[in-house]
């Protein structure tokens, strides 16, 4: 397949199912499974050849990471759903006992990839020079190096813990690792049990004197191992182990809590202590430290996996060298946008001469820090509302809006507290924002505020304007450099109506009425996309071209699914790019014959989320309907959380999402999997390509088009197709 041909292919031809195609919940691919063959997408790029070797190790840390998280939120609700008896069935008919035994297989199936990848990459590291050393090749200057190390940054923050009935097992938290010690007294031989937790504020490599040309690392539990007897003067060890553990992390809080924040440092807590899931264990591990170690954490024989190898493969992401830059990719700067450069870095200038579309990581995120800055110091400036989900721990946000209130403006900043795993860092953020003069409220105690919207007031002559900013991401400058995002910049009098109506009903609670380019969940965002997909359906049953291109990370809503299935009977020409879970199955005839899916990983981690709707001229088309929202097309998203999908009436920005963004991702052959009708994601052959296309390469080297200025006088790509 040529690198053009992908967007041009014909649709493949069906795949058949028998008689009848699949119905009930044989028409759905289960989400847990859809989630861990996108984990196995991740691993396979640490085996890219195209991909540099420090990179490869990134994506094999990230893999671990991600399996890591898997298990402390999904895995941990279906265990406690299947403890509790129930069987309710996911949308592919399977109870949370028969999922969770498929996780189990397939789970450590990955893991053991991990570690034969893991075993790859030390190899191809120690012949660029990195190498990762066990203490039996330690020289006397490695000893001498390692002491001094030992004794000022490590021995003060360790705490070796006996285990006899005066000193019972101690609580491991989650995420934590620890060597398990069977230890015996020299001067009588007497045995002891011993734990030696590893705490996480250490690194867990050691750097050591570089030898001939290399970079030399040893493992924590290594380094250990050698100063035993520092830790336990008077023992020599017997047998040791090391073990990892995994706890549920899912938080629990009271429907009537009166004080939110403190009812969510309660859960936090409670979260902390949460029960096992999982135990990684060393496979050469002592009989009676492991029968110990599984009788104090509380676990069975199938929540136990034994590891030969490195525990803590996520903890590899240390060894991602930052100045050998022979081995990552090559550095990229985010462009500034031409027309704020025209405007002198004045956002709202550049704003107000036209809408506005960045595509972060390429146009730099510090324009979104640069509109509130410059609103927080503008005396013309007299009210600002944000959203925060996620953002940084030194937000510069956060640090404008605290500015501005200081400086004696209308700030009004909605946090959500349900941010899994940033609900501690929202708590801390809102006190800060409060005590800088800030009205802080929280949303609703049932939904989750996902919603990415700013809006600043500015008073220009007799008249008040509202400059209003939607994200597709979070508020977070630091995952805004390898996220890719759209920024929509807009001081459209419709949009800031909209905006508005929703900050109200999120602090007030008052209903949005007559929203006039917004929908928003859990309202009216779901029932708005089903029923522009059975608009476009109709458009192909009046023999119109009919075409509709989306774009998100997860896609598993039945009722979705179910109007994309009736759509593509039609005849209408479904393209879907879904980094992620897809619970659609493609290709099947009578079912989604008209249906594709692909799954772009890569350099960049595809985040933004946009669907494009040919609006009875096919696509591209000047006319199509276009949106961008924060809101994949998942249960949660679309039923239990405050979302938006907003409506691009914009031509320039139109054109950019429709013949630049869509196009390049659905051409993009370089970094991309195409789902089959069986569920298993293939790469397509590129390998009489010398420089198959690339999304991600594209956009570093061409700039967005509605963010050209008067500088900007070559014609920006845009990628088109002819139809089939």
């Amino acid at each position: 397949m040529s690198q053009a041909d992908f967007l041009n292919a014909p649709f493949p031809a069906p795949a058949g199912t028998g008689e009848r195609p699949p119905e009930g919940p044989q028409r759905f691919f289960n989400r847990e499974l859809s989630w861990l063959a996108f984990n196995w997408r991740v691993l396979e790029e640490a085996d890219n050849i195209r991909v540099p070797l420090l990179e490869r190790l990134r994506f094999l840390s990230i893999s671990a990471t991600n399996l890591d998280e898997f298990y402390t939120v999904r895995v941990a609700g279906l265990r406690e759903l299947a403890q509790a008896g129930n069987a309710t069935p996911s949308i592919d008919g399977r109870s949370p006992a028969e999922q969770l035994v498929l996780i189990n297989t397939e789970a450590r199936r990955l893991m053991q990839a991990q570690q034969a990848c893991w075993n790859r990459l030390r190899t191809e590291m120690q012949a660029e020079g990195i190498v990762i050393c066990t203490r039996s090749g330690l020289d006397d200057a490695d000893m001498a190096h390692l002491e001094e190390t030992f004794l000022n940054r490590i021995f003060p923050v360790l705490s070796p813990l006996a285990i006899d009935p005066a000193h019972p097992f101690p609580f491991i938290p989650n995420a934590g690792f620890a060597l398990a010690l069977q230890l015996e007294r020299i001067s009588d031989r007497r045995a002891l049990k011993a734990l030696l937790p590893i705490p996480h504020q250490i690194d867990r490599f050691v750097r050591l004197p570089g030898r001939e040309g290399q970079e030399r690392f040893l493992p924590m539990e290594e380094l250990l191992l050698v100063f035993l007897d520092a830790l336990f003067p008077g023992y020599r060890a017997k047998g040791h182990c090391a073990f990892r553990v995994l706890r549920d992390s899912d938080l629990e809080v009271e429907d009537e809590a009166e004080d939110l924040v403190r009812e969510f440092e309660v859960a936090l807590k409670r979260r902390r202590r949460g029960e096992v899931v999982r135990l990684k264990i060393t496979a050469d591990a002592p009989k009676g430290l492991r029968r110990m170690i599984m009788r104090e954490l509380h676990v069975n024989e199938d929540e136990v996996i034994e590891i030969r190898g490195l525990l803590g493969i996520a903890d590899l992401g240390e060894l991602v060298l930052p100045h050998r830059h022979d081995l990552l990719w090559p550095s990229f700067t985010p462009r500034v946008p031409e027309r704020v450069q025209d405007h002198d870095g004045d956002m709202f200038a550049a704003i107000r001469q036209k809408d506005m579309l960045l595509h972060h990581p390429y146009e730099t995120f510090d324009m979104v820090v640069r509109f509130l800055q410059q609103a927080a110091r503008d005396p013309d400036v007299l009210a600002i509302k944000q959203t925060f989900y996620r953002t940084s721990r030194d937000s510069p946000i956060v640090a404008a809006l605290c500015e501005a209130a200081e400086n004696g403006k209308s700030v009004t900043a909605l946090v959500e507290l349900k941010a899994r795993f940033d609900e501690a860092a929202n708590i801390r953020l809102s006190r800060r924002l409060e005590r800088a003069g800030a009205h802080v409220v929280y949303g609703f105690i049932n939904y989750k505020t996902h919603a990415k919207i700013s809006t600043v007031v500015r008073r220009e002559g007799d008249r008040l304007v509202t400059y209003t900013h939607y994200g597709t991401g979070n508020y977070h400058p630091i995952t805004a450099r390898i996220y890719t995002d759209l920024s929509l910049f807009t001081c459209d009098g419709a949009l800031g109506r909209d905006a508005t109506k929703v900050f109200n009903y999120l602090s007030g609670y008052a209903h949005p009425e007559g929203l006039e380019n917004l929908a928003i969940s859990p309202i009216d965002l779901k029932s708005t996309l089903i029923g522009l997909i059975e608009r476009e359906a109709g458009f192909a049953a009046e023999g119109k071209p009919a075409e509709i291109w989306a774009k998100m990370n997860a896609l598993i809503e039945p009722d979705v699914i179910d109007a994309l299935y009736a759509a593509s009977r039609k005849g209408v020409k479904i393209n879907l790019v879904i980094r992620g879970i897809c619970g659609l199955r493609p290709g099947i005839r009578g079912l989604s014959e008209n249906i594709r899916v692909k799954s772009i990983v890569g350099r960049f981690l595809e985040h933004s989320r946009v669907v494009c709707f040919g609006n009875g001229h096919g696509l591209p088309s000047k006319k199509a309907r276009v949106f961008i929202s924060s809101a994949d097309w998942m249960g949660r998203n679309l039923n239990r959380r405050v979302e938006t999908l907003v409506r691009i009436t914009n031509p320039t920005v139109k054109a950019q999402i429709v013949s630049q963004i869509m196009a390049a991702n659905l051409a993009d052959v370089a970094q991309s999997w195409v789902l089959q009708p069986d569920g298993r994601y293939v790469r397509p052959d590129v390998s009489d390509l010398d420089n198959p296309f690339s999304c991600h390469r594209f956009f570093m080297e061409n700039p967005s088009l509605s963010g050209r200025g008067s500088a900007g006088a070559a014609d920006v790509p845009e990628l088109t197709h002819s139809k089939d």
